[in-house]
């Protein structure tokens, strides 16, 4: 047997262990100078967790103090004095470098023209309800799907093209329309009715009582003079409350405010711009009567009384208004209300409802009423088409202009009986026949 080599100086072979195993001699041997490496690239705190330093040291496990790595300088790796770890100083990290964005000008310069839009790019345009490309005139985009569609193929119809953005009815998903509730205190609100000892007062004069005064009159000169009558209310409260609330369904729909009256808003036209007298030809003035019964209408809607009329939504024509009791001929309807603005503010306005009030002889004070935000049950009241002798025969409601006191008014008159469940139509173009309903139903 060969003997093991002479252990260095810095450990000391226990002379119990040299006659037994030569490979656990060689190992132990080998023993210090790996603990010394170890000791000294690892933290002290790595090293002695777990076990006794004294214990370690004794046994030749740890480094004594001599072979502890020396520091010096002012990178060097200092222990802390509460866990005994190396802390490191390092320099903080530089700030990223701003990022720079390039302008509109040098995109633009090295842009690509986009490819021009010709006819061919819609030669092959379809309505897609009818998917047919005929009279494509008359077709719409949808400015988010790109999807064309004839003005009278919509429901509700659109009766021209609009002149901002558009989108078609599977882009705009509208929330179908909440009714507004029949609770007296919720109308009385909504309509602002008032109740004042002057309009009970007015009341004993109501309708049926003018109406009896009318018939003591000799027939030939009724029938000659054609007095407007006021209208007769629904008796029944109940069903009154069901016809207020249909209307006020759709006012809020629409996103409207009920008015009864025209409406002078800021930076449109002012009340003063309304003189009558500036009318091409001439205005006929409401007489006397007429004038009386107008105010009593007036009155009558104030304390909570309106036209036996319920305003219905149809797939076809939107809201549209019908008659909800027996109406006579030449009874006073409604006063068309709503903005009164300049025409030419409103040359390419969209509002499909705007009433002409005052065609001036001058152009640039011609008015118009429009009830975008403001109106009543006039807003609802649809047109005929005026381009068909079917549709002609529709109208039961004529649109008058009058002078009462000096000022315009637009008056919707019944031109013949009206029965109950039939639908009021009168004629957009009564004046000036330039409004598009050739494709009105």
């Amino acid at each position: 047997m060969r003997r093991p080599s002479a252990a260095p100086a810095s450990f000391q072979l226990p002379s119990s262990l040299s006659p037994f195993h030569p490979f656990l001699v060689s190992f132990l041997q080998q023993l210090p100078p790996l603990t010394s490496y170890l000791f000294a690239s690892r933290p002290p705190s790595d090293l002695t967790a777990g076990f006794c330093p004294g214990i370690a040291t004794d046994r030749g496990l740890l480094p004594s103090p001599s072979m502890a790595p020396s520091s010096s300088g002012p990178s060097a790796e200092t222990p802390s004095p509460s866990n005994c770890s190396v802390r490191k100083r390092t320099a903080a990290p530089p700030p990223p470098p701003p990022k720079k964005f390039r302008s509109i000008t040098e995109i633009m310069r090295v842009a690509k023209p986009a490819a021009p839009v010709t006819g061919e790019y819609y030669s092959d345009l379809r309505c897609e309800e009818c998917r047919s490309g005929d009279r494509d005139e008359e077709i719409i985009l949808c400015d988010r799907c790109d999807c064309g569609y004839h003005l009278f193929c919509l429901r509700p119809i659109v009766v021209r093209v609009p002149s901002g953005p558009w989108f078609c009815p599977s882009c705009t998903e509208e929330a179908p329309f909440k009714r507004f509730p029949t609770m007296q205190t919720k109308i009385i609100d909504f309509f602002r009715i008032q109740k004042h000892p002057e309009l009970a007062n007015e009341e004993k004069c109501g309708p049926s009582q003018d109406g009896r005064k009318r018939k003591r009159r000799p027939l030939g000169l009724h029938k000659k003079r054609r007095r407007i009558l006021p209208f007769v209310p629904t008796e029944n409260p109940t069903r009154r409350l069901e016809q207020m609330s249909s209307l006020a369904t759709a006012l809020t729909t629409m996103h409207m405010e009920f008015s009864n009256e025209l409406t002078y808003m800021p930076r449109m036209a002012p009340r003063s711009a309304n003189q009558a007298k500036l009318e091409k030809g001439g205005m006929q003035v409401l007489p006397k009567e007429d004038k009386e019964t107008l105010e009593l209408c007036r009155t009558m809607y104030k304390r909570g009384e309106c036209p036996p009329l319920l305003v219905v939504f149809d797939p076809l024509e939107g809201f549209t208004v019908q008659a909800d009791g027996y109406i006579k001929d030449m009874t006073l309807i409604t006063e068309y209300a709503g903005d009164v603005d300049y025409l030419n503010n409103r040359e390419h306005d969209d509002c499909d409802s705007m009433m002409t009030l005052l065609l001036a002889t001058n152009p640039s004070n011609s008015l118009v009423i429009c009830p975008d935000k403001r109106g009543n049950i006039a807003r609802f009241i649809n047109g005929i088409n005026n381009h068909t002798r079917d549709g002609k025969k529709k109208q039961n409601l004529k649109c008058v202009r009058y002078n009462v006191n000096g000022e315009c008014r637009v008056l919707l008159v019944a031109c013949r009986d009206i029965y109950s469940g039939e639908r009021l139509y009168y004629d957009y173009n009564g004046y000036e026949q330039e409004y598009p309903t050739h494709n009105f139903v």
